[in-house]
């Protein structure tokens, strides 16, 4: 589930899911109402997203990705989400992931839809993509999203090739996190950049976000029209990227 409070007409959402934050599809229904608010209520300045405990999220939820009984199935889920990340990248406030822990696949993926992005100085925190490390690939959004974060044809290529975790960094240092911030600091540092951004006459961000991201959102459009969705998810039905899963099912969730 994602948890939801108001600050200084900000709102601080929490990825809140046992240790590891996993995604689930509440959490992405949830994540969908809280862009439409903020597109539609003028009183709310931005949205800053970090996760409850030490980390911010690992990813979608693998045992729901288990769940799924067949291909018509998968594609229905992310037919949905698609249209969710879209949303929550083409948010017309400013949006600023606050990574208290780790970000890792899915977890990574939303903190790439923000517009900023500051982690938490601990030296344990680990951020990355390691899909190609148990045989998925990312569907058309989640690809655009995480390209334009990166910022670099070339950064995309090693952190979804290589599959590697990054420190904090190394994680500023490539691109990934825009800022480092010391624990007591992160959450007042993400809604300063807030208050800075849309706290402008005419709230001009708002036009300058539409301008930068909309040429995106139309190339994301155009692909979900024109390209076949099953070779994106037929992998999830391999016998050993499903074995990788039900590791990865239980380190979501230790018994």
């Amino acid at each position: 589930m994602i948890q939801q409070k108001i600050e200084d007409n900000i709102i601080i959402a929490s990825i809140d899911n046992g240790k590891t934050n996993s995604i689930t599809e509440k959490a992405v229904d949830t994540l969908s109402e809280i862009v439409q608010n903020l597109n539609e209520n003028d009183d709310v300045k931005g949205l800053v997203i970090t996760g409850a405990g030490k980390t911010f999220s690992s990813g979608f939820d693998l045992p729901m990705f288990l769940g799924f009984k067949d291909l018509d199935e998968v594609i229905t889920f992310f037919r949905k989400t698609e249209e969710i990340y879209i949303n929550l990248f083409t948010c017309k406030k400013p949006v600023v992931a606050a990574l208290n822990g780790a970000a890792v696949a899915g977890g990574f993926i939303t903190a790439m839809a923000a517009d900023y992005r500051i982690v938490k100085n601990h030296p344990k925190i680990k951020l990355g993509m390691n899909e190609i490390k148990i045989g998925l690939g990312l569907s058309i959004v989640q690809t655009e999203i995480v390209r334009f974060g990166l910022n670099s044809d070339r950064t995309f290529r090693d952190v979804m090739y290589f599959g590697d975790m990054y420190d904090v960094q190394m994680a500023k240092e490539i691109g990934i996190v825009d800022e480092i911030a010391e624990e007591a600091d992160l959450i007042s540092r993400a809604k300063q950049v807030v208050c800075q951004w849309i706290d402008n006459p005419g709230r001009a961000f708002m036009l300058l976000k539409s301008s930068l991201r909309k040429p995106y959102e139309d190339r994301m459009r155009q692909r979900l029209r024109d390209e076949e969705w099953e070779p994106h998810f037929k992998i999830m039905f391999n016998p050993q990227t499903r074995a990788l899963l039900e590791i990865g099912a239980k380190m979501q969730h230790p018994s």
